[in-house]
């Protein structure tokens, strides 16, 4: 039998014995809060909130992520599970999550970047949203110089902003944007940043404040965690905390070495505030390379989350768990999804 011919077989007996295994589900959120702006879809208002945690607990079983992750380890994949985990460490996390999560007794895990902990800033691509695509007026042309190269934009039509235009992209996402509008505008700023070391990102951040005039500031429903808030996500036990490096780097775009010290690095400052141990992951942007996952495991994590969105069953890797991202449907659409989910 050819190799190609072999592979394919091999394949569809991989399906045939996925369709038929036990399998359980991880989601992603991000923030809990009301809607403002989105343009990554990150944020889920508490009214959606509590209607997916309603969903779970009506058609699934709920299960914290290092419950799944022990099970997995020993072969065992609960049928009908799913774990809720949160990337970045927002704030909203604690303030309008967590009550949910402990009204309807459904287990969460926080996947914190720890660098952002004493900020007193906004994640950066929150803070590129706050100063882009609020409305208003901004200069004609942007010139960053990064790491010596010059890179312009030219705002054209986009250098106003009307609240009419802000009100119409609520519902869009950045990745769709049309060209010469302010949405299309942040997005290619956005992607020049994205792949940069932390220095010269906010070093081209402060350089856009100064364009912009505006301020450093956080937003409440932007803010990341702050060191004690850490402490209280915790009490209770409904919340545990989750490692997503220091500085949210996209990992797959710098060196070995640097990804280590991410890696290992936010574990140790997670677990000196905490005091106990810090055993799971989440990979800033789902971004890695076959470098990177080893780096997890030799950091003495158990499991590690990716943001590719399929099913948890026996075979699946335990340092690249898949995940379904939930944005912000209404409970009929999402319990649509989730049964969907639980049934492929």
């Amino acid at each position: 039998m050819k190799p190609s011919l072999i592979a394919r077989v091999n394949r569809r007996v991989k399906r045939v014995r996925k369709k038929f295994a036990q399998k359980s589900l991880i989601l992603m959120y991000h923030r809990v809060a009301e809607k403002d702006v989105d343009p990554w879809s990150l944020c889920v208002t508490p009214e959606h909130f509590a209607q997916h945690l309603e969903a779970i607990n009506k058609h699934a079983h709920p299960i914290s992520l290092r419950e799944l992750a022990q099970a997995h380890q020993e072969g065992k994949v609960p049928q009908g599970a799913v774990a809720i985990t949160f990337d970045d460490g927002y704030a909203n996390n604690l303030h309008q999550a967590k009550p949910l999560l402990e009204r309807y007794g459904v287990p969460g895990t926080v996947f914190v970047s720890s660098g952002y902990l004493n900020s007193h800033r906004e994640f950066w691509w929150d803070e590129l949203d706050r100063v882009l695509l609020q409305p208003g007026r901004l200069p004609e042309k942007l010139s960053l110089n990064i790491n010596g190269s010059t890179h312009q934009w030219e705002l054209g039509a986009a250098v106003d902003y009307s609240e009419e235009e802000h009100q119409r992209d609520y519902a869009r996402q950045a990745w769709g944007a049309q060209p010469g509008t302010r949405l299309f505008f942040y997005h290619s700023v956005w992607q020049l940043l994205q792949p940069l070391p932390e220095q010269h990102r906010y070093q081209a951040m402060d350089e856009i404040l100064t364009w912009a005039e505006a301020e450093p500031v956080a937003r409440e429903t932007h803010r990341s965690l702050f060191p004690e808030e850490v402490h209280t996500l915790e009490q209770g036990g409904v919340v545990e905390v989750g490692a997503h490096t220091v500085n949210h780097p996209l990992l797959s775009a710098h060196s070995t070495v640097l990804q280590q010290d991410e890696i290992k690095q936010s574990k140790v400052d997670l677990e000196k505030l905490l005091g106990h141990p810090v055993k799971t992951f989440a990979y800033p942007y789902g971004a890695y390379t076959k470098e990177t996952v080893p780096l997890v495991e030799e950091a003495g994590f158990v499991c590690a989350c990716s943001t590719v969105e399929d099913t948890v069953w026996r075979e699946s890797d335990r340092f690249e768990l898949p995940r379904f991202d939930a944005i912000n449907w209404d409970g009929k659409e999402f319990e649509q999804r989730l049964l969907s989910w639980l049934n492929s």
